[in-house]
């Protein structure tokens, strides 16, 4: 089940996390015992005007409900579980990426990081 990261202080922690990134984002994330996956998704005013920063943000947030509903490394697990926190944030190549596009990148950066199985 995917939850939205909310609060200073869990993008405060992120920062303490591990990084890595692909074409279209970067990623940042960080092992939790909540039991839970956390995403925040950060699209920067130098992606584009709201409308277009806004369906990054769509396409990005679809992406990793398909994304993580298949299995996670069991490094990225707390029991049997999926439990960390992700940060994803689109770079300004975002904008001129379809859909296919910004999933196959998500997918590098998040298999680059470990986190699929």
């Amino acid at each position: 089940m995917l939850r939205s990261l909310s609060g200073d202080r869990a993008f405060q922690r992120l920062r303490k996390g591990q990084s890595g990134g692909s074409k279209h984002v970067t990623i940042r994330w960080r092992p939790t015992k909540h039991g839970e996956v956390r995403v925040g998704i950060v699209v920067s005013r130098k992606v584009g005007k709201a409308v277009v920063r806004n369906r990054v943000r769509r396409r990005l947030r679809e992406a990793l409900r398909e994304q993580l509903r298949e299995p996670v490394a069991e490094a990225a697990t707390f029991g049997s579980r999926p439990s960390f926190d992700l940060l994803v944030i689109a770079r300004p190549s975002a904008a001129a990426a379809d859909y296919h596009e910004l999933k196959r990148s998500l997918t590098t950066a998040l298999g680059r990081a470990a986190l699929l199985a």
